[in-house]
């Protein structure tokens, strides 16, 4: 029977074309002439929400495709600006390091210049030590003409005296050790003393006549005597004083020098130790 079905539908097909196309030709027809319009409006409704539908998901996935294609040119643009931050933060480290470092040596050129007959050479502080001694290390020695006793200063003041020399380098001993002892005077009254550095890293000026004014802020200055280092080199500055076993005022001093944040330094090369052993002492035959 389905074989009948398939035959006669074969054979009619002509048939079946011309009938859909005179439906066809008929529904145009009243089309325009406006009789379908209620049930083309039925059926153009859900249409029309579909569309609506459609619209609304292509808008959607179309945004979202933008919005990726913005947060990727983002992304991109805020790795370029984290590496130029970067740039520049090591830029401005570098640039402080440069401004600090023409500071410091305009000080010390300033100060060199301010010395009278004294010549002086730039050394680089290369190591500290606090035990046994509080001392730095230097990277200039014998090769550039240093030797054991010679100064060493900054524009705010004296070092210490340097103790050890090699080839290459050479040892300071800071006036803050206790085992130095500076002959010293008072700037304002010129009396004299002796400053000692202390255990706990201070400075006190011992031997002070009694009789002797004492001001807080006075500075101190290397007296010369005793050969050993030149005349009239800060020390440091008075912050208190106080009578010593009723023979002597003691006063208390401040070195101008942070010691443990030393860079550079200046020694004083013409200068030489006066060694007081090659004269006899007085009394003496």
């Amino acid at each position: 029977m389905n074989q009948g079905l398939r035959r006669g539908w074969r054979s009619n097909r002509a048939l079946y074309f011309l009938v859909l196309v005179f439906i066809s030709i008929g529904l145009f027809a009243l089309s325009q002439a406006g009789v379908l319009a209620p049930v083309e409006g039925l059926l153009a409704a859900p249409l029309n929400a579909l569309t609506g539908v459609l619209q609304r998901v292509a808008v959607n996935v179309s945004g979202g495709v933008m919005d990726l294609a913005e947060v990727q040119s983002l992304q991109q643009r805020n790795g370029e600006l984290e590496q130029a931050l970067s740039r520049l933060q090591a830029e401005v480290v570098d640039l402080r390091e440069v401004a600090s470092d023409y500071q410091r040596l305009a000080g010390l050129v300033n100060y060199a210049g301010s010395l009278q007959n004294q010549q002086v050479l730039a050394a680089d502080v290369i190591g500290y030590a606090q035990t046994p001694l509080r001392a730095i290390t230097i990277n200039r020695g014998t090769r550039d003409g240093l030797r054991v006793g010679m100064p060493v200063v900054t524009d705010q003041g004296l070092v210490g005296r340097i103790i050890e020399v090699q080839a290459n380098g050479a040892r300071v001993l800071l006036v803050s050790d206790p085992s130095s002892s500076i002959s010293a005077r008072l700037q304002t009254t010129r009396s004299e003393g002796t400053v000692q550095g202390q255990v706990s890293g201070n400075l006190e000026m011992t031997y002070i006549p009694l009789g002797a004014q004492i001001q807080g802020g006075d500075l101190v200055l290397t007296s010369g005597m005793g050969g050993n280092l030149p005349p009239d080199l800060v020390i440091g500055q008075v912050t208190s004083s106080r009578a010593g076993l009723d023979v002597y005022q003691v006063a208390q001093v401040r070195s101008l020098i942070d010691f443990d944040a030393l860079e550079t330094v200046l020694v004083i090369t013409n200068f030489q130790p006066v060694d007081l052993s090659a004269f006899p002492q007085s009394g003496s035959n």
